[in-house]
Order: structure tokens, then sequence, then C-alpha cells
């Protein structure tokens, strides 16, 4: 990845820390009366999280880039039809949605990185893409990322509602919102 290495330690570092909120409602939520969308989305988020360490580390990861298309393909295939399924049930649908939109994403990033082994070997860390990869598509892709970290963070902050609020919420939007920062910034440096 162009830029400081110091840069990339301080993001792995704060991906790193998002997993900790991320692990702690998959183990401490009653998703039996959540339901079955809130914990697909809490599971993507620590994917997706986890795939951003192994991207912003310096090091790079300990599974191979074709790991990460494999896993990324399956979430982007598995939310596009949970929003179709919940799009025609009318509920859940966005979230379905962003989770699609994030896998796509993510999908479309590891695979436009030179995967040449004398440079990178097979191991995933972010570096330029390479020139077959389509710029408009990592812009529209920033856009959306830092639009939706903003509107997250925005329901992160926003004053109390007078009902209860869901629980793991302040930390799920709060997450999301830094995921979409750095998912806009990965893909603007990485042009």
């Amino acid at each position: 990845m162009h830029g400081p290495v110091v840069v990339a330690w301080v993001l792995t570092a704060v991906f790193l820390l998002i997993t900790f909120p991320c692990v702690h409602r998959l183990v401490s939520l009653d998703y039996g009366r959540l339901g079955a969308e809130v914990r697909h989305g809490d599971l993507a988020e620590l994917m997706f999280v986890l795939g951003m360490v192994a991207m912003f580390s310096p090091v790079g990861g300990p599974i191979p880039v074709a790991g990460w298309q494999v896993v990324f393909g399956g979430a982007a295939v598995w939310f596009a039809v949970s929003w179709w399924r919940s799009r025609r049930a009318g509920r859940g649908h966005e979230l379905s949605a962003h989770h699609a939109v994030s896998a796509v994403v993510m999908l479309y990033m590891v695979t436009a990185m030179p995967h040449d082994t004398a440079t990178h070997g097979p191991w995933l860390n972010m570096s330029t893409m390479d020139g077959s990869a389509w710029p408009p598509v990592a812009v529209l892709g920033a856009v959306y990322f830092f639009v939706d970290a903003a509107r997250s963070g925005l329901r992160a902050i926003r004053p109390g509602d007078p009902g209860p609020r869901e629980p793991g919420l302040l930390p799920r939007t709060a997450s999301r919102s830094i995921m979409g920062l750095g998912m806009g910034y990965m893909l603007l440096v990485a042009l």
C-alpha cells in the first residue's frame, strides 16, 4: 500500500480494535429475539473487519488472496439473495443490501490488486490496483462508503430516543462508520 507504514500500522490497530465489539455482540446478544438478519450482519461485519486488518497490515495476512476471494464472493451471493428475499418480505433489506455491496467491493479490492508472487506473494496486503481495475468502480465505492459512514456516525451519536435502543446498536453503527471511512480511504489510496 502506498503511504507511510506508520499509517498502515495505525489503521491495522484500529480495525483490530473493532473486532472486539463484533465478537462481544456475537457471544452476548439474543439473536433468537433480534433475528437472523442481525446475526448475519454481525458475522459479516467481523469478516469484513478481519479482511481490512489483512489488507492494511504491512505484514499481510495468513489467508491467500484466493481464499479471500472465495469468502467475499460467497458473502456477496449470500447477502444478495438475503436482500432479495427480505425485500420481498418488506423487512431488513437495507442491511442485507449494504453487506452485499460491501462484499462486492471487498472482492473488487482483493481482485484488483496485483498478484505477482515476486512482489506480494500469495498473501493479501493492499497495494495500488493494477491497470485492469476500473477506477470509476473504486471512486463510486468510496463515495458510497463515505456517505454511509456519515449516516452511520450520525445514527450512533443522535440524541436518545424515548424508547429503548436495540442491543449493540451503538457499537454496531460506530463500527459501520469506521469501516465505511476505512473502505473509502482504501479505495481512493489504492488508485
